[in-house]
């Protein structure tokens, strides 16, 4: 049996790894596979319930999009990459809370996470990206254990002087509300593996598929928030993980009538393709300040003229039932045959969350 800290970093490093997973915008980064892998590797330890594990990762998510938020744009944008800074927060709470700590303990267990969260956006289009969240699991095992052991920590390693939140950012946002204003149902999931900040134009560009040949197109106009231009705009990907990164590649898979949820699509051999290639010299990517993070437009000029318009707001409410039909989908995609006794115990979880253990849910995972 592996120590928690390394099932965190495993499970971690493997959830984040097809880019296939879930995006909060006021976190900005991604909350379950930072987060839950450490919550899971406690509980598993401690033989909770799925209901403890389920509670532990929900205040643990929203520690962490409370810090996201203060953490703001800024630290984003000068390169940190939330999912690992904000993410290892979150995932000390939830491990905190599932190991008994008390609120001295606690604090501690923050103090000393202050001083290991990290993560780099230059990692993105590599294997580091990925690791990326596993080390903010394994981080959050850490401190919570160390914390346990004793280990002593600075008073407040967030808001204090020359804390995370004083190195990390220079431009700090606003808290985000009280203990009742919970933020987790705004949580958004992918059905595309690759960057959320290019799901607005895929699903966009899906709407208008159906009414276009793909050869007739003289040009493609992407508009998005300028944020997403030094992540996802790359010109001229050189491997299948930097494709995950580039609109003027995903344009032209979607409009080809690739399926962007397989997650084995994105070979190298797909970043050398000719056509890609030559469909990626008609896409024009701009900023729009007007385009909030999760929506996307733009303008497909036909050959002939014609001009077609698309736009998609991913904060637009998808009802529950079409949400998990598309959830399960999505696991037949990655998982094949292996999705059906995870779909199993979604349904059992839902039917009595105290009657199934979160040492099942990791007997699933290894099986």
């Amino acid at each position: 049996m592996a120590p928690a800290r390394m099932a965190a970093l495993v499970n971690g490093t493997t959830s984040h790894a097809l880019d296939y997973d879930d995006t909060h915008f006021d976190h900005v980064g991604h909350l379950s596979v930072g987060l839950y892998p450490a919550a899971l590797a406690v509980a598993e330890a401690r033989d909770a319930s799925v209901l403890e594990l389920s509670a532990a990762f929900l205040v643990g998510a929203e520690s962490a999009i409370r810090l996201g938020r203060v953490l703001g744009a800024a630290h984003y944008n000068r390169g940190f990459h939330q999912t690992a800074t904000a993410g290892a927060f979150g995932a000390t709470v939830a491990a905190g809370r599932l190991a008994g700590l008390d609120d001295a303990q606690m604090r501690v267990a923050l103090g000393l996470c202050a001083t290991r969260a990290s993560g780099l956006k230059s990692q993105f289009g590599t294997m580091g990206k990925p690791l990326n969240a596993g080390i903010a699991a394994s981080n959050g095992v850490e401190a919570a254990q160390l914390a346990a052991l004793g280990l002593s920590s600075a008073d407040d390693g967030i808001f204090g002087q020359q804390g995370f939140v004083e190195t990390h950012t220079d431009a700090p946002g606003a808290f985000l509300g009280g203990l009742t204003d919970f933020r987790f149902m705004d949580n958004r999931y992918k059905f595309h593996a690759c960057c959320h900040g290019l799901h607005a134009m895929i699903e966009g560009l899906r709407d208008i598929a159906g009414q276009v040949d793909p050869s007739q197109v003289a040009r493609l106009h992407v508009r998005t928030n300028p944020r997403w231009l030094r992540v996802c705009d790359l010109k001229a990907p050189r491997t299948g993980l930097e494709v995950k990164f580039s609109y003027a590649w995903l344009a032209g898979m979607v409009l080809g009538g690739m399926e962007t949820g397989e997650g084995g699509l994105y070979t190298d051999a797909l970043a050398a393709d000719p056509a890609l290639a030559a469909f990626a010299r008609k896409v024009e990517v701009t900023g729009d300040a007007a385009l909030g993070d999760q929506q996307g437009a733009g303008t497909l000029v036909l050959r002939d003229g014609t001009r077609i318009d698309y736009s998609h707001d991913l904060a637009a409410p998808v009802p529950p039932g079409e949400l998990m039909l598309r959830v399960a989908a999505k696991a037949r995609t990655v998982l094949g045959a292996r999705a059906t006794p995870v779909l199993k115990m979604a349904e059992r979880i839902d039917h009595d969350p105290r009657g199934v253990s979160a040492r099942e849910i990791g007997a699933l995972i290894r099986a």
